[in-house]
């Protein structure tokens, strides 16, 4: 994005590298979220799960064969069989042997890169409970660095309330591909404070709506700046991409 242009776009703290700089490296790895920071982005959006004995690890899918050198779905495996897994490899020959990060690992690194986070729960069938989801991430979360800001998404608004309940501080954002008839009902039912909508649902009418009521929107996940150039000026308030150079250059 040139000088001139940068005011009709976001800011660079509302550019979020999604599962880091995920198209120069591989996804949600730390590896990737270096890679977002040496583009200049402040804040990286990554996925968490659980494992089978409830280890949380940074990952989007439910199983890894997507994503990894393995097979085998989360519920399958334990902390002892990351050690096995290569996260990095399908991706490019570069980056073999990258690990498949735990929790705590990527809030250690986003202290050390000075990464500020959006954290996706994602709720699988093979969890426990919710509330075991929620605890053990709000647990990782409160080790983080003194300096590193911390925001909830999730596309179960249960998990959202929940987070609000152990932690009232954390910005909640209600995650969407496309935007519901209740939607300000739900935001209110959270109570959340932020949409992150898929950038294809995005409209003018909704976003001046949103602004008119202190309701922060950011669009996931667009590459091509051009496609949300109409946005900005309507209220749009960030963006989340696979590659933030092309906000932040």
């Amino acid at each position: 994005m040139k000088e001139s242009e940068r005011s009709f776009g976001p800011s660079r703290s509302e550019v979020q590298a999604h599962r880091g700089a995920s198209a120069i490296a591989p996804e949600n790895t730390i590896a990737a979220f270096r890679a977002a920071a040496e583009q200049g982005a402040e804040w990286v959006e990554l996925d968490v799960a659980l494992l089978g004995d409830g280890t949380a690890v940074v990952i989007h899918d439910m199983s890894v064969d997507r994503c990894s050198s393995s097979t085998g779905n989360l519920g399958d495996f334990i902390a002892a069989d990351l050690e096995t897994i290569d996260a990095g490899a399908w991706f490019d020959p570069r980056f073999r042997g990258e690990p498949l990060p735990t929790l705590a690992a990527a809030v250690s690194a986003l202290g050390e890169l000075g990464l500020n986070a959006n954290v996706e729960i994602k709720q699988h069938p093979h969890h426990k409970s919710l509330e075991q989801l929620v605890k053990t991430v709000d647990e990782h979360l409160r080790a983080r660095a003194p300096q590193t800001k911390i925001m909830i998404s999730s596309f179960d608004a249960a998990a959202l309330r929940r987070m609000h309940e152990i932690d009232p501080s954390y910005e909640l954002a209600m995650l969407w591909s496309q935007l519901p008839d209740d939607w300000s009902d739900c935001l209110k039912s959270i109570p959340a404070g932020t949409v992150h909508l898929g950038y294809k649902s995005l409209s003018i009418g909704f976003l001046e709506e949103a602004a008119h009521r202190g309701i922060k929107v950011r669009a996931w996940t667009c590459n091509d700046p051009k496609l949300l150039a109409s946005f900005w000026p309507a209220g749009l308030t960030g963006v989340i991409t696979d590659d933030p150079s092309v906000y932040l250059s």
